[in-house]
């Protein structure tokens, strides 16, 4: 990413928390607050519960992610010309199921909108310092991100 400053007039939300989020309020929020656009994606991921695991722990270095999540949401705004972004992000221990991150673009057009939200998640899989610890009835292991995950974040960082 080439640290490019975000739209004068784009509105970045950046939050990493410990608590539950509802993502159909959080996205209700963003769209009111996008009424000038004509376009607003987002992704919501979930826990998964698949080869029995019973909860996923995450782990960070405060300032460090929140850093690191601005410059992702900054970079898409810039790029995309989006006039809102969001990243709110998990940590702690979590059950299958529960969300465990939200991102969501606003733009004058889907396209922009649609891509920006896709750039967002697919590059914090792998540029966001989080450590992630699955747990399962046999044991506990610490996971990193896999080599899809990287694929998809260099297909972003690749095109610039």
């Amino acid at each position: 990413m080439d640290g490019s400053p975000p739209r004068a007039d784009a509105r970045i939300i950046v939050t990493v928390q410990d608590a539950p989020f509802d993502p159909g309020a959080l996205l209700s929020g963003f769209c009111e607050t996008a009424a000038d656009c004509g376009a607003a994606a987002s992704f919501t991921g979930l826990v998964r519960g698949d080869g029995g695991l019973t909860a996923l722990e995450l782990q960070h270095l405060p300032r460090v992610t929140e850093t690191a999540l601005r410059r992702i949401a900054d970079h898409a705004a810039a790029r995309w010309g989006l006039r809102a972004a969001l990243i709110v992000h998990r940590t702690g221990r979590m059950a299958p199921g529960e969300a465990i991150v939200i991102v969501a673009a606003a733009a004058p057009h889907r396209r922009a909108a649609i891509s920006a939200a896709e750039f967002m998640i697919d590059v914090l899989k792998t540029e966001a310092p989080f450590w992630k610890k699955e747990i399962r009835p046999d044991g506990e292991k610490w996971i990193e991100p896999t080599e899809a995950d990287a694929g998809a974040a260099a297909r972003w960082l690749e095109k610039e």
